[in-house]
């Protein structure tokens, strides 16, 4: 019997025809968001609405939004619509409105956008993607694994991990061997990390095919579906939570967990307590009080309410912010490391300036690089700062509204459920904040220069309540290794490298195509 008509391919040809024309006319509606608001957007196009050069993976996101900042701001925007596919995101320009998103009226923007469906998939059940007051209950029980005073505690564990890197170095200059600087301290970082979160001496300097060193190759360099499923996640999750699919792959989610498994089994079983995130992850599981947890109780709520932390922790739960600190900690360190060793090759000059910091305070420590001697090393820091104002190794900053805000100043209300993009790369390039953004200028960060500057011009690690925990751990991961390499080895560019550097459109993480390749040369005392 025919559906619409005698001729069965012509009701194919209709049914095809309807539901495009449907297709068609739900996404010029979703498109008419900002435009009902008043909200100037840039053009828009079917079917990825702003989107379409970050799908089809012709520019990154830092460009993306720093040249919308300054399109946008040039006009006297504050603040402009976009799409990224059906997903309606206020791009924000002023400091002001950002500081109020981001921490005075931080009760509306509670959220990350980071996907999150423990149930599916465990390992998103992690701190950055967690949601209302599991992540509150959560991160009062995280904050103090990365005190400056848990950060003395596993200092010795950065000096060990650098023994080795030492060792590597030498190797390379005495074969005078050019190498490419983010595989090497990715490595390094690797080892830090599996450490430290996992107490695992990963040894990813001596074997480069580790399989922690796989694994986080494998999340950093995503294939076209992984790439597809983090847009979906960003776009439209529901489609990932209707299908069931899992963001992370299951030989992913299974070598973390039964990793998490086996240390804890063997600590457990041998009464092991090292001064790392493992063993808080194992108190928690047990709900063991220690003197630095006893004022967090948050959780007490939280065990009546199955939508919340308790006062354990599941082994997933475990597992889930194990994966976190492991994946947040080695990439973004090691990118800064990459881009800060390429600004001291082109600038010799604030690499030698380093260098006779790092000699004159080790002197005044017998030589030994210590936690307070790393503090002291301030020139270091604005070098360290410099590089993250340059290349934030995130380039934009994302919250989720929570519940429906008001823009001051304005009848604009952002919705429940709308996306907020802050786009620092625009803001810590932007001349009226930093004078010759291009430039390579560790002054910027001194104290005098700093003091003259707005707050919230500077965001790597963000700002508020939702502010990167974990700043300190990568901080000192990046200082130790400028601290140990800059003393012994002078590093200059090699032809390898493609200079000026051109970021890499395929990853969402500031990345150089080609990677940074440097000659190194061991200094003379």
């Amino acid at each position: 019997m025919p559906l619409l008509t005698e001729y069965w391919y012509k009701d194919l040809i209709t049914i095809f025809v309807t539901v495009i024309l449907g297709a068609i006319l739900y996404l010029k509606w979703i498109y008419g968001y900002w435009n009902r608001k008043n909200v100037i957007t840039p053009t828009v196009s079917l079917p990825f609405g702003n989107a379409s050069k970050l799908f089809s993976q012709t520019v990154t996101f830092a460009d993306e939004f720093k040249d919308l900042y300054f399109q946008m701001k040039s006009k006297g925007l504050s603040y402009c619509g976009y799409y990224f596919f059906t997903q309606p995101v206020l791009i924000v320009f002023d400091l002001e409105l950002a500081k109020s998103i981001i921490s005075k009226d931080f009760s509306h923007f509670t959220d990350q956008i980071t996907y999150c469906n423990e149930k599916n998939d465990p390992l998103t059940g992690q701190l950055l993607a967690l949601k209302g007051n599991k992540w509150k209950n959560l991160r009062a029980k995280l904050t103090p694994t990365f005190t400056s005073g848990k950060m003395k505690m596993m200092f010795q564990s950065f000096i060990d991990c650098s023994h080795e890197l030492v060792k590597f170095m030498d190797g390379l200059s005495g074969i005078k061997e050019p190498f490419e600087v983010k595989e090497v301290v990715g490595r390094f970082t690797t080892d830090i990390i599996g450490t430290c979160a996992f107490g695992i001496e990963c040894n990813s300097l001596k074997n480069p095919n580790s399989e922690f060193r796989k694994y986080g190759k494998r999340l950093s360099q995503p294939n076209f579906i992984e790439t597809l499923k983090n847009i979906t996640a960003i776009s439209v999750p529901q489609v990932l939570d209707i299908l069931k699919i899992p963001l992370f792959s299951s030989d992913v989610a299974k070598f973390f967990i039964e990793i998490v498994k086996e240390t804890v089994d063997y600590r457990e079983k041998n009464n092991i307590v090292r001064n790392d995130f493992m063993h808080l992850l194992i108190q928690f599981k047990n709900n063991v009080a220690t003197g630095e947890l006893k004022s967090e109780k948050s959780g007490e709520e939280g065990e009546k309410n199955g939508n919340e932390i308790g006062n354990t922790l599941t082994l997933e739960e475990m597992a889930a912010q194990a994966f976190v600190f492991f994946l947040a900690g080695f990439e973004t360190s090691s990118t800064t490391l990459t881009f800060c060793f390429y600004e001291l090759v082109t600038n010799p000059e604030v690499q030698e300036k380093l260098r006779l910091e790092i000699k004159d305070v080790l002197e005044k420590h017998e030589g030994k690089l210590t936690y307070n001697a790393l503090m002291e090393m301030t020139y270091m820091d604005w070098c360290v700062n410099e590089t993250l104002r340059k290349y934030p190794p995130i380039p934009i900053l994302c919250r989720c509204c929570t519940e429906p805000y008001r823009i001051p100043n304005s009848d604009v209300v952002i919705d429940k459920n709308v996306h907020v993009y802050i786009p620092i790369i625009g803001i810590q390039h932007d001349t009226e904040y930093y004078p010759e953004p291009e430039k390579f200028d560790p002054e910027r960060f001194s104290f005098q220069n700093k003091a003259k500057r707005q707050h919230y011009t500077w965001l790597p690690f963000g700002e508020g309540p939702r502010a990167c925990i974990g700043m300190r751990f990568g901080l000192i991961q990046i200082k130790v290794a400028l601290a140990v390499l800059i003393k012994d080895y002078k590093f200059t560019l090699n032809s390898k490298t493609q200079s000026p550097l051109v970021l890499d459109p395929r990853s969402f993480i500031m990345t150089s195509i080609g990677g940074v390749w440097l000659n190194i040369e061991k200094v003379s005392d």
